[in-house]
């Protein structure tokens, strides 16, 4: 969410949140007049699983089936949804998106990244990617394991537009 300065009635100037107005109300922004340029953002998360459930994970015992290829379908799905589910995301077209889940001692690390050439961001994409991803795992091991903690889920790295790159440090 881009930030503004506004003066303030005694002079002074506060950054004030560009998704609500002068009278406090939310709305989504107008981005018709920012560039297009290509845009990318990768985000981060955990689950922490069992030892038990993470060996039927790691043995293909899972009745429901493989549930790290359904959390990378999942993740990829609900980046391209974003904005149905995030009231004031822009549509955007994607160009690509990867979910890779990586085994842990504890469980899985999640990562997304997603990219576009749009007048507007990825963040949101990428961080609901993880999410979905997350969620989706927990659904399909929940029946042996229901004290999953999903976790840190956070923005990693972004490029483009006016923001500039940010990393995670």
């Amino acid at each position: 969410m881009v930030t503004s300065r506004r003066r303030t009635p005694a002079g002074s100037t506060r950054k004030r949140l560009s998704h609500v107005d002068a009278k406090g109300s939310v709305r989504m922004i107008d981005v018709g007049q920012k560039p297009v340029t290509r845009r990318e953002a990768t985000a981060r998360g955990t689950i922490a699983i069992s030892p038990a459930a993470l060996k039927l994970i790691r043995s293909g015992d899972i009745a429901k089936g493989d549930p790290l290829q359904a959390a990378r379908l999942a993740g990829i799905m609900a980046a391209k949804r974003t904005s149905d589910l995030i009231p004031l995301c822009h549509p955007l077209p994607l160009a690509y998106i990867e979910v890779e889940l990586r085994a842990r001692r504890e469980g899985y690390e999640i990562e997304a990244c997603v990219r576009t050439v749009a007048q507007t961001g990825v963040e949101m994409e990428a961080l609901t990617a993880v999410a979905a991803a997350a969620l989706t795992v927990y659904d399909m091991v929940k029946a042996v394991d229901k004290t999953m903690v999903i976790g840190e889920i956070r923005l990693i790295e972004k490029t483009g537009g006016r923001g500039g790159a940010y990393l995670r440090r």
